[in-house]
């Protein structure tokens, strides 16, 4: 998303330094900082559209931080860059009103796809209202799991649901596949990624039906799911 601004704060100088260098290369405005308290006083001076903050820093840790953001501003959206996995620091993170979490070692595209799905969904109020994509004449609702096509409904299963609202949320631009096996299964390890390739064909099945939408496999890349 070209011209959003990222406050980075990052302890590992060279992590940090490549997570700027890459997200402006992308189009990003990255502001990156060495600790909690350096951040703080970065976002005090300047708004920004979205922060990035590792968990594990001195002076002051990512979760404080968050708290001390949210004094400041309610609304602005942040992810956790951490090493931790543990399920007790993804829910704390997410009480905190973390858009997401994202454990190291992380590839950068998975971090830009992310990122753009967090832009692409817009502040929350706009969310809230986004109930349901339009797809021709086909309607999505996420919430629901369900496709309505021709005054049909299809109930999806979680996974066809989460990957298809992936899709939609980078429609037109390719969903890395990689980055999205993270996402939804947990790792890119080959047997889910096999199992990747059996929800899309299933997913091609139930789009069928509208003949201007379909996912396109980029070889060696991801899909990309297209209006023509």
């Amino acid at each position: 998303m070209k011209g959003k601004k990222l406050l980075i704060v990052e302890d590992d100088q060279n992590l940090g330094q490549i997570l700027s260098e890459y997200l402006s290369l992308k189009g990003y405005e990255s502001f990156l900082f060495r600790d909690g308290e350096e951040g703080l006083a970065a976002f005090k001076a300047q708004s920004y559209d979205c922060c990035l903050l590792d968990v594990m820093m001195p002076k002051m840790d990512g979760y404080t931080l968050a708290k001390e953001i949210r004094k400041v501003d309610k609304q602005i959206p942040f992810l956790f860059l951490t090493a931790k996995s543990m399920k007790e620091d993804r829910l704390n993170g997410f009480k905190l009103g973390a858009e997401d979490y994202i454990t190291k070692p992380f590839s950068m595209e998975e971090l830009l796809l992310r990122l753009n799905v967090i832009f692409r969904r817009g502040n929350r109020v706009e969310r809230e209202k986004l109930e349901e994509f339009t797809l021709g004449k086909i309607l999505f609702n996420p919430k629901k799991q369900e496709l309505q096509v021709l005054g049909n409904t299809t109930k999806l299963t979680s996974k066809e649901s989460a990957l298809l609202n992936l899709l939609c949320e980078n429609i037109d631009s390719t969903l890395d596949r990689r980055a999205a096996l993270k996402i939804i299964w947990g790792d890119d390890s080959y047997f889910n990624a096999r199992s990747m390739d059996v929800y899309i064909a299933k997913l091609r099945k139930h789009l069928k039906p509208e003949e201007s939408i379909k996912i396109i496999t980029i070889h060696g890349q991801g899909f990309r799911l297209v209006k023509d």
